[in-house]
């Protein structure tokens, strides 16, 4: 089986959707933020704290590179990781990406109490989705093969990506 590549914006429902195609598909499931925490022994919030927006990407594209050398995985990729070409490439060529779209409003919703994610934790939240979300879009697009409405709960979406991957 070819990877299943998720990307989308941080709370669009990645690792969710990703752990229940894992339980249906019985391939292994794979959340590129905590391989990446595993691997460095700290958390995200660490990594930024302590190396930087940059160090933490350079990680990412490591994790990407080797993740791509195996095979049968469901990955939910980080909600930055598919904004490089790079990255696209490598993911790209083992599998299927799949975008995760969700609207504004649903994202500010669901990440209203979010205290994880660095990228975040800013006094006016919402616009900095609003800045995020209009940067990174196009370039979601651009990666995946697949672009699917996540504005469902992840059940749907979840039988939703099954039915189009199989």
């Amino acid at each position: 089986m070819k990877n299943i590549i998720l990307c989308g914006f941080m709370g669009c429902g990645k690792s969710t959707i990703g752990r229940r195609l894992s339980k249906k598909t019985g391939a292994e499931f794979v959340d590129m933020d905590k391989y990446i925490e595993e691997k460095a022994g700290l958390t995200v919030a660490e990594i930024f704290e302590q190396f930087g927006e940059e160090g933490f990407r350079k990680m990412e594209r490591e994790a990407c590179r080797e993740l791509a050398e195996k095979s049968g995985l469901i990955i939910a990729a980080g909600g930055g990781t598919l904004t490089f070409r790079e990255n696209v490439d490598v993911l790209g060529s083992t599998g299927r990406i799949v975008f995760i779209n969700v609207s504004y409003e649903q994202l500010c919703e669901r990440l209203k109490r979010d205290t994880r994610r660095p990228l975040l934790q800013v006094e006016n939240r919402n616009e900095r989705i609003r800045e995020l979300l209009t940067e990174r879009l196009p370039m979601y697009n651009r990666a995946a093969s697949i672009v699917v409405d996540g504005n469902f709960n992840s059940a749907v979406v979840t039988d939703f990506i099954l039915g189009i991957v199989k």
